[in-house]
């Protein structure tokens, strides 16, 4: 490569970064749309179910543009090592925009049927296979145009764009909601930011057709280096794929469960569980990611003086020892009322085992009739933790908060019995309904009187404590997110970086971190403790800091043109 070329990619750095950063933002705007607006998509889109189980399958269609990731991956890093870096993420961009326009103008449940979520659910995944090859190639690309030793630090505002997008998302729908009111929002409004996705997507693709094609990739292909076969090169040949699963385990595994726990689990947690009013929630993470921003520019300076691996697997670390007593903090801290009534009034479940199924119905079919799904569904809908107590084999379920003691009730629908007679004492579809009412109704009232809140009061809402742990949560985000585009890009050869730095990215943070909020929220479904969910990024982060100190060897000062 001649002076002159090196000084004309010098002069246009910031060019470089600031196309791809804009690029990637607005693609994360467009993913995250869906995990923001969660809790509406389960009503449009997912009527036909229970609640729980509506929510669950939201959370999986989430999941769903996270598990295809790297299918994208593969197709696009393999596009991108052989057709260059710039014509691949245009492609990917364009995908990503379109998909998402589709979304809001997709008709609901209620009127179309399952093909609505079939649908919707046909557009995540274009959106994941579009990410998948999006985000290998603007790391690649800005890591190709950094200068020796500040390679950490040019990656690290690619990095930036994830929670920017999420960021940018929470603010246009908290402005959309401010303007149209709570009750439109939720009927009609929710679609106008995936609308105006389609603006942004023209005004990104502008942007970034006034890129070049990467230096090093140009360099690679002008010297006839360029690899043939980049699939069968990097997964095929044991060197590279033990690099690839070192990637994986070692950085990317840990790093995706630290990062959806504190941009997107923490916003679950609080609008699912603690039932904070959704503005209201959009507001306080919205303004802890602003606080928090400028440390992934940071650790990615910083990594270029002490190396990724450290600040990586210290990020993960403290993560897993201290998301527990976080998390009890943030109860304490949104929902008052729900924490002292947690610690005053324990709630229990005393049934038989027999008598109690796993509180999630796939089809939406199963009727939860026995008096232990009875007491448990309510309770998982209403966001009341509790333990689980055997009781005899045939006994009726109860439910105890704190003194006061709740029957259930034992039924039988005649409605329901297939192929046998009738025991006696069945009851009528109506006669049961008036039974489940009643206790349903005085299972409320019980909690009600325990102190247990419908929803978070906002008025008691300890504000700067709840950004504050949400500020900490988030600066892990920072400190395992910053470094991580430089780690990766720095363990392949150009010939097959694209390829090889995509696929254990995508893996870690399309399957470890996409289906975390599904996973964890199943979790707590299941075992009726809101803060049992939060094993699941605990232990994996606990597994990469592990692989990580052991097998990842930090390459920093690699050479890129290798």
């Amino acid at each position: 490569m001649t002076e002159a070329a090196e000084h004309t990619v010098d002069r246009n750095d910031r060019l470089v970064i600031l196309a791809s950063s804009v690029g990637t933002v607005i693609e994360w705007y467009d993913f995250y749309l869906y995990g923001s607006l969660a809790a509406i998509i389960t009503a449009q889109f997912f009527s036909g179910v229970n609640e729980t189980t509506g929510f669950i399958f939201a959370l999986m269609a989430f999941a769903a543009g996270f598990a295809v990731r790297p299918f994208g991956a593969i197709f696009f890093g393999r596009l991108g090592d052989l057709w260059g870096r710039k014509n691949t993420f245009l492609v990917t961009m364009l995908l990503m925009g379109l998909s998402t326009f589709v979304v809001g103008l997709l008709p609901s449940y209620a009127a179309i049927g399952v093909a609505a979520p079939a649908i919707l659910i046909a557009m995540r995944l274009v959106q994941g296979l579009a990410l998948g090859g999006e985000y290998g190639g603007a790391a690649t690309y800005v890591a190709e145009h950094a200068p020796p030793g500040k390679r950490g630090f040019y990656t690290s505002f690619i990095q930036i764009t994830a929670t920017a997008g999420l960021m940018l998302s929470l603010l246009v729908i908290l402005g959309v909601r401010t303007v149209v009111g709570e009750e439109a929002f939720k009927e009609w409004g929710w679609r106008i930011p995936f609308l105006v996705s389609i603006l942004l997507l023209g005004v990104s693709l502008w942007i970034r057709l006034k890129l070049a094609e990467s230096p090093a990739f140009a360099r690679m292909k002008a010297e006839g280096k360029g690899s043939k076969t980049p699939l069968k090169d990097s997964f095929g040949k044991w060197p590279n794929l033990k690099l690839v699963l070192l990637a994986l385990v070692g950085l990317t595994a840990g790093q995706a469960v630290v990062w959806y726990t504190g941009q997107f689990y923490a916003l679950f947690f609080l609008e699912k569980t603690l039932k904070v009013d959704g503005p209201l929630a959009n507001i306080l993470i919205a303004t802890a990611l602003l606080l928090a921003t400028p440390f992934f520019v940071f650790w990615g300076w910083l990594s270029d003086k002490v190396g990724r691996k450290p600040i990586i697997l210290t990020g993960c670390l403290l993560a897993a020892l201290t998301y527990f007593p976080l998390f009890h903090a943030l109860t304490q801290a949104a929902n008052p009322q729900l924490a002292a009534a947690a610690a005053t009034a324990p709630v229990s479940v005393h049934a038989d085992p027999a008598d109690c199924a796993l509180q999630f119905d796939p089809v939406g079919k199963t009727v939860f009739d026995s008096s232990c799904d009875l007491a448990k569904s309510y309770l998982a809908k209403a966001g009341v933790t509790y333990v689980n107590v055997a009781a005899p084999a045939g006994s009726t379920a109860e439910v105890r908060i704190g003194g006061t003691t709740v029957p259930s009730f034992h039924s039988v629908i005649a409605e329901d019995v297939r192929f046998a007679s009738i025991p006696s004492g069945a009851i009528s579809r109506a006669e049961f309904t008036a039974l489940k009412t009643g206790f349903e109704g005085r299972l409320g009232e019980a909690l009600t009187s325990a102190g247990y809140p419908a929803k978070a009061n906002s008025a008691l809402v300890n504000r700067p404590m709840v950004v504050g742990i949400l500020f900490l949560l988030v600066l892990y985000v920072t400190m395992v997110y910053g470094p991580i585009a430089a780690a990766l890009v720095e363990m392949f050869p150009t010939n097959i970086r694209y390829t090889s730095m995509s696929l254990p990215y995508h893996i870690g943070n399309g399957w470890f971190g996409g289906f975390l909020p599904t996973t964890a929220f199943a979790m707590v479904a299941a075992t009726g403790n809101i803060y049992y969910g939060l094993w699941y990024p605990v232990v994996v982060a606990l597994v990469t800091v592990v692989v990580g100190f052991l097998f990842v060897k930090d390459r920093k000062d690699a050479d890129l043109h290798e």
